[in-house]
């Protein structure tokens, strides 16, 4: 590694049968643990239940300056009547990537078809990185596996090169 920080990354999992204890949250860890062997810092993995106001108000404590370069959902992206993590993602976001998102359903539909009712959004706020990911285990590894290439280089154009994700 070039003595660069290492991003700095927070997992949120939007269920409401996790936040309320009532299935473990699998999905989360699944990403922490890949977003680790990328070379991130997972400062916290957040179980909120699928309320659109908390999880805007999360994405936007998380977005300060200085507090995550990489803010990281699973779950809420479907067709559900509860599913809002795309729409809390676009009432905060400054900036749409939907080539990132695109991209991760691109690849997903090669798996299944089903990866094409995914609502993902992808978007900055001021320096943070923020993306949607399924709920599944699978979901996340899929679609965080079709990003890797790419992922350390928006880190460092949104951060200013201040950060070094990957080898």
């Amino acid at each position: 590694m070039s003595g660069l920080p290492r991003p700095r990354a927070i997992i949120m999992t939007i269920s409401d049968s996790a936040s309320r204890g009532d299935r473990e949250d699998l999905s989360g860890p699944a990403a922490g643990k890949i977003l680790e062997q990328l070379g991130c810092d997972v400062l916290q993995i957040a179980i909120l239940p699928d309320e659109m106001r908390t999880i805007q108000e999360s994405l936007l404590g998380y977005c300060q300056v200085g507090v995550a370069d990489l803010v990281v959902t699973t779950g809420g992206t479907g067709l559900g009547p509860r599913d809002v993590t795309p729409e809390a993602t676009a009432a905060v976001i400054q900036k749409e990537v939907p080539g990132v998102a695109e991209l991760m359903r691109q690849q997903g539909i090669k798996k299944t078809t089903r990866a094409a009712l995914s609502r993902a959004k992808v978007g900055v706020r001021n320096r943070t990185l923020i993306i949607n990911l399924p709920g599944s285990v699978k979901g996340v590894k899929e679609s965080l596996a079709s990003i890797t290439d790419i992922l350390p280089h928006a880190l460092e154009i949104i951060s200013g090169n201040s950060v070094r994700c990957g080898g």
